[in-house]
């Protein structure tokens, strides 16, 4: 006996809004980018040069994550049976991947500049400085909305928060050298930007890591799951478990479940206790169930899956 439980996310007007702020911020950002190359070459400033690079990252960033609401909307298919929910996985892994490099990026620029610091046109840096803060800060602001529970757009989130971080170090290092002529302040406050971006981009990374693994939701306690479907009334065991993630927030599970011999209705009834306990305690909307007697199945609560023709040759 078999059952399968799930519940779709519907996008709908909410999805048409995100795509729609994703967009704006992908404008607004592009058109800045130029602003900001100009300003940071005329202005002698790696700081401006640094945020013009994040901001172009940012352009990227934004239409990887643009299209990959736009893909995930997509219905499942034959070829795609789950979908294409995994898209705005790869999305993170790749927007997170970059802030690593331009982070990188940004420390070598730096130690350059701390070795012979070049005369800055703090002027320049405090006025577009100030400029992009602003229009970083609405960008972020419109991408904000869903970022916590979406991998996606957390990503995109902070590719722009990093951005509001930099631009506003950019004009402190600018006020403070127009008063002090302090230009080693420039690259110092880039080595700042560079290690936020670092720490962010690695929390990032090591989720999208972790779901492509196909690992155990972070915030799942197998124990505790285990403990609770024993104590669904009329399962006697449960093995051959899995629990992994699609999404950050779309969840599976497959199990067999152990009972006595019972009847098709007795059994669906299991089932349906089962799956609210999934779903309220666990948010696992989505489950297989195979309903067996005692004594089939391998009995391994966590199936060992092996290579097929690795175990051809040890034979």
């Amino acid at each position: 006996m078999h059952n399968h439980s799930h519940s779709h996310s519907h996008f709908g007007d909410l999805a048409n809004q995100t795509t729609k702020r994703l967009a704006l911020s992908l404008s607004l950002t592009a058109i800045f980018v130029v602003v900001e190359i100009l300003a940071g070459i005329f202005g002698n400033s790696l700081a401006l040069l640094t945020d013009a690079a994040h901001n172009f990252t940012d352009v990227i960033a934004l239409g990887l994550s643009w299209y990959a609401l736009r893909l995930a909307a997509q219905p499942a298919n034959a070829g795609k049976t789950f979908g294409y929910h995994r898209v705005g996985i790869l999305v993170a892994l790749i927007n997170s991947t970059t802030l690593i490099l331009i982070a990188v990026g940004i420390f070598y620029e730096a130690w350059k500049r701390f070795i012979s610091p070049p005369e800055v046109d703090s002027v320049i840096l405090i006025a577009v400085g100030a400029l992009a803060f602003i229009i970083n800060l609405v960008t972020a602001w419109m991408v904000k909305e869903g970022s916590e529970h979406d991998l996606n757009l957390r990503s995109a989130f902070l590719h722009l928060m990093g951005d509001v971080m930099s631009t506003l170090g950019a004009v402190i290092a600018g006020i403070v050298i127009l008063f002090t002529k302090w230009n080693w302040l420039d690259p110092l406050v880039s080595v700042l930007i560079g290690a936020f971006i670092l720490y962010s981009a690695w929390g990032i990374l090591r989720q999208t890591i972790h779901i492509l693994l196909e690992s155990t939701p972070e915030n799942v306690d197998m124990d505790t799951m285990i403990g609770d479907l024993r104590k669904v009334n009329g399962v006697r065991d449960i093995h051959d478990l899995h629990v992994w993630s699609i999404t950050e927030n779309l969840r599976m599970l497959s199990a067999h479940v152990v009972v006595e011999n019972i009847s098709v209705g007795e059994g669906v009834t299991i089932q349906h206790n089962i799956n609210d306990l999934l779903a309220h305690n666990y948010n696992i909307q989505h489950a297989t169930l195979q309903m067996e007697c005692e004594g089939c199945g391998s009995g391994l609560l966590f199936c060992e899956f092996r290579d097929q023709h690795i175990h051809a040759a040890e034979n």
